[in-house]
């Protein structure tokens, strides 16, 4: 008995134990599908091409006016740059920018029903303004330019910028915004006047500013890009770009984007 009772004992034992590994085996396939969901969900931003959607704003930088095959600037160039980027799949741009247009213009046109619609569904907003504003001051002033003159303006500059990004974000609070910044379109004409040099970088900077308030927005400089370069980057009327200094600005507005929006925004996709 007390023989029979022992074998009992360890025969209930070795089947209990075969039981535990058993539900432990059970558990164990278990345990890697979590660990494979767990890095499934850590896959990082562009793993998978997405489309991106962007809408440009502005005056004749965005219209591209100097630009010889008449694409629109620096558009073209930067949706192949974009489209090139491996996680994205697709670019679809829409240019919204009119020659001649200052800030206050631009705000106009952001009130559009056809505008507001495209900022609404934007991923990336592009903005180019400001040069107008500037000429304005030198077609009014012309014979008796001076410095307060300038300031005045920057003023009213800074209040339309505001109210630019305002609009921009009451219509979509998650876009990525990017301000391309002033450069200096009289070197060919007045080179030796460095005060023109002096009011572009205050305007910069006052750009500058402005964008820190705001989540989600960049500047992007390019004044160095026709100062600095040994190129011919200005078109034959010595004021807009010519095709390749609209390469070299869709060089730069990517770069920024490399550097601080891209990965943002292909997270949000």
């Amino acid at each position: 008995m007390n023989k029979t009772f022992t074998l009992l004992l360890i025969t209930s034992l070795l089947l209990t134990a075969c039981s535990v590994n058993s539900t432990s085996n059970n558990n164990e396939p278990n345990s890697l599908k979590k660990s494979e969901i767990s890095t499934k969900q850590e896959i990082p931003a562009g793993f998978f091409p997405v489309d991106l959607n962007v809408v440009s704003v502005g005056d004749s930088l965005t219209q591209g006016v100097g630009d010889t095959t008449e694409k629109g600037g620096y558009v073209p160039y930067l949706e192949r740059l974009l489209n090139n980027d491996k996680g994205i799949e697709q670019t679809e741009i829409h240019n919204y920018g009119v020659r001649g247009n200052r800030s206050n213009q631009l705000l106009n046109k952001l009130e559009t029903d056809e505008v507001k619609q495209a900022l609404g569904e934007a991923d990336l907003v592009i903005i180019t303004i400001g040069g107008n504003d500037i000429m304005k001051v030198i077609r009014e002033n012309f014979t008796r330019l001076n410095l307060d003159d300038f300031d005045i303006e920057k003023r009213v500059f800074e209040e339309n910028l505001r109210d630019v990004l305002n609009s921009i974000r009451e219509g979509n609070s998650n876009s990525t915004v990017l301000l391309v910044g002033l450069y200096n379109p009289f070197l060919e004409w007045f080179s030796h006047i460095k005060e023109m040099s002096m009011i572009m970088d205050d305007w910069n900077q006052a750009s500058k500013s402005i964008l820190s308030d705001y989540e989600g927005t960049y500047f992007v400089d390019i004044d160095d890009i026709f100062e600095k370069s040994e190129e011919d980057l200005l078109y034959t009327d010595y004021f807009h770009p010519n095709n390749r200094g609209y390469e070299l600005i869709a060089g730069r507005i990517y770069e920024r984007l490399q550097e601080e929006g891209l990965n943002e925004i292909l997270e949000r996709k």
